[in-house]
Protein backbone atom coordinates (compact mmCIF):
# COMPACT_ATOMS: atom_id res chain seq x y z
CA UNK A 1 0.00 0.00 0.00
CA UNK A 2 1.39 3.39 -0.96
CA UNK A 3 1.31 5.69 2.03
CA UNK A 4 2.81 8.80 0.47
CA UNK A 5 -0.36 10.67 -0.38
CA UNK A 6 -2.16 9.62 2.76
CA UNK A 7 0.67 10.56 5.09
CA UNK A 8 1.14 13.94 3.46
CA UNK A 9 -2.59 14.58 3.67
CA UNK A 10 -2.66 13.56 7.30
CA UNK A 11 0.10 15.98 8.18
CA UNK A 12 -2.11 18.76 6.89
CA UNK A 13 -5.18 17.26 8.56
CA UNK A 14 -3.30 17.18 11.85
CA UNK A 15 -2.48 20.86 11.53
CA UNK A 16 -6.08 21.70 10.66
CA UNK A 17 -7.35 19.60 13.55
CA UNK A 18 -4.91 21.31 15.88
CA UNK A 19 -6.10 24.72 14.70
CA UNK A 20 -9.74 23.84 15.35
CA UNK A 21 -8.95 22.49 18.80
CA UNK A 22 -6.69 25.41 19.68
CA UNK A 23 -9.48 27.88 18.95
CA UNK A 24 -11.60 26.30 21.62
CA UNK A 25 -8.80 25.61 24.08
CA UNK A 26 -9.79 25.35 27.71
CA UNK A 27 -7.36 24.58 30.52
CA UNK A 28 -7.46 20.95 31.59
CA UNK A 29 -10.02 19.82 29.03
CA UNK A 30 -9.46 16.59 27.17
CA UNK A 31 -10.54 17.23 23.58
CA UNK A 32 -12.35 14.50 21.71
CA UNK A 33 -11.55 13.90 18.06
CA UNK A 34 -13.99 11.77 16.08
CA UNK A 35 -12.65 9.75 13.17
CA UNK A 36 -15.15 8.65 10.52
CA UNK A 37 -13.56 6.13 8.14
CA UNK A 38 -15.20 4.04 5.40
CA UNK A 39 -12.75 1.14 5.74
CA UNK A 40 -11.61 -1.04 8.67
CA UNK A 41 -9.42 -0.40 11.70
CA UNK A 42 -6.85 -2.84 10.34
CA UNK A 43 -6.92 -1.36 6.84
CA UNK A 44 -6.45 2.20 8.10
CA UNK A 45 -4.08 1.55 11.00
CA UNK A 46 -1.06 3.18 9.35
CA UNK A 47 -3.13 6.20 8.30
CA UNK A 48 -4.49 7.06 11.72
CA UNK A 49 -1.19 6.27 13.44
CA UNK A 50 0.36 8.96 11.23
CA UNK A 51 -2.31 11.40 12.40
CA UNK A 52 -1.63 10.54 16.05
CA UNK A 53 2.09 11.07 15.51
CA UNK A 54 1.61 14.44 13.84
CA UNK A 55 -0.78 15.60 16.56
CA UNK A 56 1.75 14.44 19.17
CA UNK A 57 4.42 16.61 17.53
CA UNK A 58 2.05 19.55 18.02
CA UNK A 59 1.61 18.74 21.71
CA UNK A 60 -1.70 16.86 21.42
CA UNK A 61 -1.23 13.43 22.96
CA UNK A 62 -3.85 10.70 23.03
CA UNK A 63 -4.70 9.77 26.60
CA UNK A 64 -3.31 13.04 27.94
CA UNK A 65 -5.09 16.02 26.37
CA UNK A 66 -6.98 14.37 23.51
CA UNK A 67 -9.19 11.31 23.17
CA UNK A 68 -9.84 9.81 19.75
CA UNK A 69 -13.14 8.10 18.97
CA UNK A 70 -12.86 5.84 15.92
CA UNK A 71 -15.82 4.80 13.81
CA UNK A 72 -15.18 2.42 10.88
CA UNK A 73 -17.89 1.35 8.43
CA UNK A 74 -15.98 -1.70 7.20
CA UNK A 75 -16.64 -0.80 3.58
CA UNK A 76 -20.40 -0.52 4.14
CA UNK A 77 -21.45 3.02 3.28
CA UNK A 78 -24.94 2.32 4.62
CA UNK A 79 -23.40 2.26 8.13
CA UNK A 80 -21.94 5.76 7.83
CA UNK A 81 -25.07 7.77 8.81
CA UNK A 82 -25.39 5.95 12.16
CA UNK A 83 -21.65 6.16 12.82
CA UNK A 84 -21.67 9.91 12.11
CA UNK A 85 -24.71 10.35 14.36
CA UNK A 86 -22.89 8.41 17.09
CA UNK A 87 -19.95 10.83 16.98
CA UNK A 88 -22.37 13.74 17.23
CA UNK A 89 -24.09 12.11 20.24
CA UNK A 90 -20.68 11.78 21.89
CA UNK A 91 -20.22 15.55 21.44
CA UNK A 92 -16.76 15.27 19.96
CA UNK A 93 -14.95 18.57 19.46
CA UNK A 94 -13.99 17.88 15.84
CA UNK A 95 -14.73 15.17 13.27
CA UNK A 96 -12.01 14.07 10.84
CA UNK A 97 -13.32 12.24 7.77
CA UNK A 98 -11.55 10.13 5.18
CA UNK A 99 -13.06 10.20 1.70
CA UNK A 100 -16.24 11.59 0.19
CA UNK A 101 -19.05 9.45 1.71
CA UNK A 102 -17.93 10.03 5.33
CA UNK A 103 -17.55 13.77 4.69
CA UNK A 104 -21.07 14.00 3.28
CA UNK A 105 -22.58 11.97 6.13
CA UNK A 106 -20.73 14.01 8.77
CA UNK A 107 -22.06 17.21 7.24
CA UNK A 108 -25.61 15.80 7.26
CA UNK A 109 -25.19 14.79 10.90
CA UNK A 110 -24.05 18.17 12.26
CA UNK A 111 -23.89 21.81 11.31
CA UNK A 112 -22.06 22.85 14.48
CA UNK A 113 -19.19 20.42 15.12
CA UNK A 114 -16.13 21.33 13.00
CA UNK A 115 -15.40 18.76 10.27
CA UNK A 116 -11.93 18.30 8.75
CA UNK A 117 -12.00 16.42 5.45
CA UNK A 118 -9.16 14.38 3.99
CA UNK A 119 -9.07 13.05 0.42
CA UNK A 120 -12.06 14.89 -1.03
CA UNK A 121 -11.96 15.54 -4.77
CA UNK A 122 -14.08 18.67 -5.14
CA UNK A 123 -15.69 19.98 -1.93
CA UNK A 124 -17.51 22.79 -3.77
CA UNK A 125 -19.16 20.52 -6.35
CA UNK A 126 -20.08 18.07 -3.59
CA UNK A 127 -21.81 20.80 -1.62
CA UNK A 128 -19.48 20.45 1.36
CA UNK A 129 -18.36 24.09 1.17
CA UNK A 130 -19.61 27.23 -0.55
CA UNK A 131 -16.21 28.00 -2.11
CA UNK A 132 -12.55 27.24 -1.49
CA UNK A 133 -11.81 30.85 -0.56
CA UNK A 134 -14.80 31.23 1.76
CA UNK A 135 -16.00 27.76 2.70
CA UNK A 136 -18.51 28.95 5.33
CA UNK A 137 -20.27 26.46 7.57
CA UNK A 138 -18.42 23.91 9.67
CA UNK A 139 -16.40 22.03 7.01
CA UNK A 140 -12.72 22.60 6.20
CA UNK A 141 -9.95 20.39 4.91
CA UNK A 142 -7.95 19.45 1.85
CA UNK A 143 -8.90 19.94 -1.79
CA UNK A 144 -7.24 18.20 -4.70
CA UNK A 145 -5.14 20.04 -7.25
CA UNK A 146 -7.92 19.97 -9.85
CA UNK A 147 -10.50 21.67 -7.64
CA UNK A 148 -7.99 24.25 -6.44
CA UNK A 149 -6.90 25.06 -9.99
CA UNK A 150 -10.50 25.31 -11.17
CA UNK A 151 -11.32 27.70 -8.35
CA UNK A 152 -8.26 29.83 -9.04
CA UNK A 153 -8.98 29.93 -12.76
CA UNK A 154 -12.70 30.65 -12.62
CA UNK A 155 -12.93 32.80 -9.52
CA UNK A 156 -9.98 35.12 -8.79
CA UNK A 157 -11.69 36.08 -5.54
CA UNK A 158 -11.12 32.57 -4.20
CA UNK A 159 -7.73 33.75 -2.99
CA UNK A 160 -7.91 37.55 -3.45
CA UNK A 161 -4.54 38.27 -1.86
CA UNK A 162 -2.61 35.50 -3.59
CA UNK A 163 0.43 36.94 -5.33
CA UNK A 164 2.50 33.79 -5.61
CA UNK A 165 1.16 30.28 -5.89
CA UNK A 166 3.02 27.25 -4.58
CA UNK A 167 2.10 23.63 -5.21
CA UNK A 168 3.49 20.52 -3.57
CA UNK A 169 3.47 17.46 -5.82
CA UNK A 170 3.97 13.95 -4.55
CA UNK A 171 6.15 11.78 -6.79
CA UNK A 172 5.27 13.86 -9.84
CA UNK A 173 7.22 15.90 -12.32
CA UNK A 174 7.05 19.45 -10.95
CA UNK A 175 7.93 21.07 -14.30
CA UNK A 176 5.14 19.19 -16.08
CA UNK A 177 2.69 20.05 -13.31
CA UNK A 178 3.53 23.75 -13.64
CA UNK A 179 2.96 23.56 -17.41
CA UNK A 180 -0.48 22.04 -16.86
CA UNK A 181 -1.50 24.34 -14.01
CA UNK A 182 -0.32 27.73 -15.29
CA UNK A 183 -2.73 28.10 -18.25
CA UNK A 184 -5.69 27.05 -16.12
CA UNK A 185 -5.13 29.72 -13.52
CA UNK A 186 -3.64 32.25 -15.96
CA UNK A 187 -0.66 33.09 -13.82
CA UNK A 188 2.95 32.09 -13.51
CA UNK A 189 3.77 29.35 -11.06
CA UNK A 190 7.31 30.03 -9.95
CA UNK A 191 7.97 26.87 -8.00
CA UNK A 192 6.74 23.49 -6.99
CA UNK A 193 8.15 21.18 -4.39
CA UNK A 194 8.31 17.44 -4.99
CA UNK A 195 7.84 15.24 -1.92
CA UNK A 196 9.73 12.01 -1.73
CA UNK A 197 8.29 8.69 -0.67
CA UNK A 198 8.13 8.56 3.13
CA UNK A 199 6.92 4.96 3.41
Amino acid sequence: MRKVGWLSSLVAAAVLTFAVIAQAQQTGKVFRIGILDPTTAFGSAVVWEALRQELSKLGWIEGKNIAIEYRFSGGKTENLPELAADLVRLKVDVIVTSGVPPALEAKKATSTIPIVTVSVLDPVALGLVASLGRPGGNVTGLATLNSALTALGKDPETFPNAVDTMFMFIDQDGDRARQVAAPIIDRTIRGSFPCRNVS
